[in-house]
């Protein structure tokens, strides 16, 4: 046992010497913490929005809403946040109801954004992101960074909620408007959502 000891001793250090990392999974799991703009993280994760297009604009919408871009890594509280997050939510016959801040998020659960989108996408990109996120402990603060999602409008967002300023209600004339603006479809107590949008009653208007 000494000896094995002493040989992985001798191998890091000319893996120092060389300036070659042995142990790079290691490397990826030590988190950094960074600042952006106010937004505090370990992580940051940039998704694949050409490979899962759906969730990617999802994410994006659902921080343009006010949601944080950070997922706080929660595994146990999964379960408990995926239920809570689609309670009153209706199946849909070929979609998947995808969540953000994911079930695996501490930010997830009740409140959480839901759109529906392809099984495909979805499933793909929750395991993508299980995959890289495998590594990293619970409590390590991950940043979702997708290519042209404006972090600096984040903040301004967070800073205006800190501040108790007030936000100008959301407000569609049509479904036509709302889908144009990214935020179909709407549900009940959404931003912009109205009984007159919602031609069925059914709780989610501009499907």
């Amino acid at each position: 046992m000494q000896f094995k000891k002493l040989i992985w001793i001798a191998i890091a250090a000319v893996s120092v010497y060389l300036g070659v990392t042995v142990f790079p999974e290691l490397e990826d799991a030590l988190p950094v913490h960074r600042p952006a703009g106010n937004l505090e993280y370990d992580v940051l994760l940039e998704f694949p929005a050409e490979k899962y297009p759906e969730t990617a604009a999802h994410i994006q919408n659902a921080v343009s809403k006010g949601h944080s871009p950070i997922c706080t890594i929660d595994r146990e509280g999964a379960e408990g946040n995926r239920r809570k997050s689609l309670q009153g939510i209706p199946t849909k016959k070929g979609f998947d109801r995808d969540e953000w801040p994911m079930a695996m998020c501490g930010e997830g659960g009740e409140g959480a954004d839901i759109e529906y989108i392809s099984p495909t996408d979805n499933r793909g990109a929750g395991s993508w992101v299980g995959n890289k996120l495998d590594s990293y402990a619970d409590g390590t603060r991950v940043l979702f960074q997708i290519e042209g999602m404006d972090l600096e409008n984040v903040k301004q967002k967070s800073d205006s909620q800190a501040s108790g300023s007030p936000e100008a209600p959301v407000v569609y004339n049509s479904c036509a408007e709302a889908k144009e603006a990214g935020a179909a479809p709407l549900r009940k107590g959404d931003p912009g959502y109205s009984a007159k949008l919602d031609r069925d009653g059914d709780g989610i208007a501009c499907q």
